[in-house]
């Protein structure tokens, strides 16, 4: 587990989650499997815990043989249907450590990380399905190039580096880690290529896995199948996946549009337990590099009220 992933906030998450020994978890991110095993440890004999992940490779580190766990080895997406079927509903508390794994990024042949220039551009949280890096660089229209680059990396050149990547695509094709660089390499800034590259690979990544999409799913359903008092915990990575989970627990919906009853109360299916993103101690930003970008935020379902 430790060397496939290190539990980012791992004692902030399980206050978060104020587990109830008898209660039913979900863990919508296995990936090493530490939060997970951590959540077990807090159980009793009558709790239940669910976990998911469509990584091929977090599936590996299933050790955990023991009656209160199941594992389903598919995307969040649709994590009511899975949780009705295994007769679950409702639930104390959902755990999701958004983002890539640190073995995602460190295994070299899935493309997610720019370091290695022989990689093939996948970027795929489940390889067996959907459309790699690569595909989308060489299939999508100049437009579609320049929206993502500039709605999912935050890049102010998108439409340059689309049509810059359409006339280097029709001379060669674009398959690996180093054609991408070797591409856009006149747009990266001196000194400060590290932020670029990582904001154009953040853009493929996020179209390749609809990572945005699935998370709005995720928050709509959370808000249903949360029992009244049940916890939402959810780590991301980057402002795009923060500003969403934020503006759905603070009001509601993601455009962070405030509307209120009668009586002046906002309504929302969930009330925010800490008004702030908590981030991690800075013990653990020495000895985990990865949580630095992290941001946490913990919700609670409201009880509704009663006409």
């Amino acid at each position: 587990m430790t060397t496939y992933h290190v539990p980012v906030m791992l004692k902030e998450c399980m206050e978060g989650l104020n587990i109830q020994p008898d209660g039913k978890y979900v863990d919508v991110t296995f990936g090493g499997g530490g939060h997970s095993k951590a959540i077990l440890s807090a159980l009793s004999s009558k709790g239940r815990l669910v976990a998911f992940d469509q990584d091929q490779d977090a599936q590996r580190n299933l050790l955990l043989d023991d009656k209160r766990f199941v594992f389903i080895d598919q995307n969040f997406e649709f994590i009511s249907n899975h949780l009705a079927y295994q007769e679950l509903l409702p639930i104390d508390g959902l755990l999701a450590d958004l983002g890539v794994s640190s073995h995602q990024f460190d295994t070299d042949e899935r493309g997610f990380s720019f370091r290695f220039d022989d990689a093939a551009l996948d970027m795929r949280m489940n390889t067996s399905i959907g459309k790699g890096a690569a595909e989308v660089i060489a299939s999508y229209t100049e437009a579609q190039l320049a929206d993502l680059f500039y709605q999912y990396g935050e890049l102010n050149q998108s439409r340059k580096l689309a049509h810059t990547l359409v006339s280097k695509r029709t001379i060669e094709p674009i398959q690996t880690v180093g054609d991408l660089k070797k591409a856009l390499q006149a747009f990266a800034p001196q000194f400060k290529d590290y932020k670029f590259w990582a904001q154009v690979f953040q853009a493929l990544r996020i179209e390749v896995n609809r990572e945005l999409e699935v998370l709005k799913q995720l928050l709509l359903q959370a808000s249903e199948v949360l029992a009244p008092g049940g916890r939402l915990v959810i780590m991301s990575y980057h402002s795009l996946e923060d500003r969403l989970v934020k503006n759905f627990i603070n009001t509601g919906n993601f455009n962070g549009e405030v509307s209120k009853d009668f009586f002046g109360n906002i309504i929302r299916p969930l009330e925010p337990i800490s008004k702030k993103a908590i981030t991690a101690s800075e013990l653990e930003l020495e000895t985990n590099p990865r949580s630095r970008s992290a941001k946490l935020r913990i919700a609670q379902k409201l009880t509704p009220y009663l006409n």
